[in-house]
């Protein structure tokens, strides 16, 4: 069954009302970027969902992946955002590798719709900095990075910053590779008490250009954790 007849699926014998037209398609479409999971939860690679017809699409990669043999294939979880009606589309299919990093989708199907976060995170506690130009906090401050992820950031501090301020945060997921600026905007604040507060922040101004190194070095320090582990 394809994605789009899940959202329209009646009984038997029911008439499906004019007005009942499903609305969650517009949450689908070519073009959507996608974190691409084992069922465990193992981030494997980021694409783009395209090509999209009933239950097939194609996945273009675009950042590194886990090397896989030739022509296996894998039942994965797909989750994307979808910036028209910002819902995560969470969805499962089989996967086998194609030519030039692209992969084939099949038995694609929406396991479910929903106004939680999209992309995968990566627990950390690195040491990072926040630069502030204005407020009180003027100035480059100390922080922890304690998670990562395409859209944003979560940070702790000892230093208060409120809701909508702006700063831009530099950290260094990998010691072999350049640090990481990125401009942020707090959307969250948590008092953890004794003057400790956590932050958390969404990315502002990314490129495409961008999102792919933060998630080059997403990959790289998930795949370093779990070698050591």
């Amino acid at each position: 069954m394809g994605i789009f007849q899940l959202f329209s699926r009646k009984g038997k014998g029911e008439a499906a009302p004019q007005a009942e037209e499903p609305q969650e398609e517009l949450a689908i479409y070519s073009g959507m970027r996608v974190e691409v999971t084992t069922m465990e939860g193992r981030l494997l690679f980021v694409a783009k969902l395209l090509g999209l017809h009933d239950d097939k699409a194609e996945l273009h990669q675009y950042s590194e992946s886990d090397a896989f043999e030739e022509g296996e294939s894998l039942h994965v979880r797909i989750r994307g955002y979808s910036d028209r009606d910002r819902k995560a589309v969470y969805m499962e299919g089989t996967i086998s590798p194609q030519p030039h990093h692209t992969w084939q989708v099949e038995e694609l199907t929406v396991a479910r719709i929903g106004n939680d976060r999209a992309f995968f995170r990566l627990d950390t506690n690195l040491d990072a900095t926040v630069t502030t130009f204005s407020g009180l906090n003027i100035g480059e401050k100390p922080c922890k990075l304690l998670n990562i992820s395409v859209g944003g950031a979560c940070i702790g501090s000892e230093y208060v910053h409120h809701h909508g301020d702006k700063f831009l945060l530099k950290v260094k997921l990998l010691e072999d590779r350049p640090a990481s600026a990125m401009y942020c905007q707090v959307l969250r604040v948590i008092d953890r008490g004794d003057s400790k507060y956590e932050y958390g922040c969404r990315f502002l101004e990314l490129t495409e250009e961008d999102e792919g190194k933060i998630t080059q070095n997403i990959f790289a320090a998930q795949r370093k954790a779990r070698a050591k582990s």
